[in-house]
């Protein structure tokens, strides 16, 4: 399998026309992709279906490479799919577009030159001792560079690419549109109300004076908790296209891959236990657990959290419905688990008998296990495996034409990152105690 793209100097395109231009090119390279597939295919006596030609690897590279250079709102539905398109992609294509989650094309100097000069003054290098240009990570709203000011602060400055805010509602129309005229999203789901709430929450991930705001009430709730580190916002350096925050050093979370079983099951518990205190104390959500967003310093044995973009508030009756449908299934009141779960619209309200007794079922299976005290092993896939299995089966049963509330499905993806994570560190943790403690 050829590798993909290391991510490379390119400007990023910022009108409209540009934008939709790539995307076109895209289509037009997937669409000659899978005609060479199909003949491939009948001449080998074979009868090619349209899925088997479009999710190939060599489509799934087009797709990655084409998002890494438009960046913004575009790559933004690419992360999306690479870390939640386990259930319905190939294993390629969650390893080749596993790229966009932290490594974009990053602006060339003169464009980054451009954007902060059109920020802080021509004469912005005044007060720098040091600016480096080669940026340290590069994400799909905007890249990260260090810097030292004359006043002696080591910071991280996060610049945002230009024109990605306002393509926001364009890139996800557009992508939106290519989705639905592949065939993943099941005839009848109306995803109109997820489509137009992404817009809302990217639109809030592009005003970084915002996210300087969230960092801090984030860091407030967090407190004096030593297992964590935050960046403090800057707010003379920062405006609504550029965060300068202080640099926290630490490493990737999946070095700990290779730490001890213990350092693996401690950062796993304090990641799930933050999330359930999110969810159920703060009431302040990052919903975005893309795992470059977690760092670790193995000196002080902190994790870093990083980019509040994403972070939301949690109504209260969400908050409450999760803890009653945790309750009702730790005590196996399947009827209070099917009330909760209709009240967040985890259930349709058109679902017949049929369909709950499966919905019923498919919770039983998660919550059999997380009953039992002592630690679940997350390295075990086996259910993880089942969830998946169910769920395709489910879907191929059933036909679905309602989403949860939209809220609950941010909070979803929060769970399912620290889920994926934990299992990537192969922790073991003891999700009864901490479930019971919290509900």
């Amino acid at each position: 399998m050829t590798a993909p793209t290391i991510p490379r100097g390119r400007a990023v395109p910022q009108s409209r026309a540009g934008r939709l231009a790539q995307l076109g090119a895209m289509t037009t390279s997937i669409a000659g992709g899978m005609a060479a597939e199909a003949a491939r295919k009948l001449s080998a006596g074979e009868r090619p279906r349209t899925r088997d030609l479009l999710l190939t690897p060599a489509n799934a590279r087009r797709v990655a490479d084409r998002l890494a250079q438009m960046r913004g709102a575009a790559m933004k539905v690419g992360q999306l799919i690479s870390m939640e398109g386990g259930d319905v992609l190939p294993p390629e294509w969650a390893s080749i577009l596993a790229r966009l989650r932290d490594q974009a094309d990053f602006m060339p100097p003169q464009q980054l030159k451009k954007v902060l000069t059109q920020e802080w003054g021509a004469d912005f290098l005044k007060q720098f001792k040091r600016f480096d240009v080669r940026p340290i990570a590069a994400a799909s709203i905007g890249q990260v560079h260090k810097a030292e000011t004359r006043d002696g602060r080591h910071l991280a400055v996060k610049v945002q690419y230009p024109g990605v805010a306002r393509s926001i509602n364009s890139d996800v129309d557009n992508v939106y549109g290519l989705i639905k005229m592949s065939g993943l999203v099941p005839k009848g789901l109306n995803l109109d109300p997820l489509m137009e709430e992404a817009k809302r929450q990217l639109h809030e991930e592009a005003d970084y004076e915002r996210e300087a705001r969230y960092m801090g009430l984030y860091a407030g709730n967090v407190g004096t908790d030593e297992a964590f580190k935050i960046p403090v916002a800057q707010p003379d350096l920062t405006t609504k296209r550029i965060l300068s925050m202080t640099f926290l050093p630490g490493k990737p979370i999946e070095t700990l891959e290779e730490a001890s079983q213990e350092d693996r099951d401690r950062a796993a518990s304090l990641l799930m236990d933050l999330t359930l205190r999110e969810l159920f104390v703060f009431r302040l959500m990052q919903t975005d657990p893309n795992f470059a967003n977690y760092r670790y310093d193995p000196e002080t044995r902190r994790l870093i959290l990083l980019d509040f973009g994403a972070t939301r508030d949690i109504a209260e009756d969400v908050s409450d419905g999760y803890r009653a449908i945790l309750k009702a299934g730790l005590a196996r009141d399947v009827a209070a688990v099917e009330a909760a779960s209709l009240s967040l619209g985890f259930i349709p309200s058109s679902a017949g008998a049929n369909m709950r007794a499966k919905m019923m079922e498919m919770a039983e299976t998660v919550f059999a296990p997380l009953r039992l005290p002592g630690p679940f092993d997350f390295g075990d896939g086996a259910l993880a495996a089942k969830m998946r299995d169910d769920g395709r089966d489910f879907a191929m049963e059933h036909e679905i034409n309602e989403i949860p509330r939209v809220d609950a499905l941010f909070i979803q993806r929060k769970l399912g990152g620290v889920y994926l994570l934990a299992h990537r560190l192969r922790a073991r943790v003891d999700v009864n105690a901490m479930l019971l403690k919290h509900v």
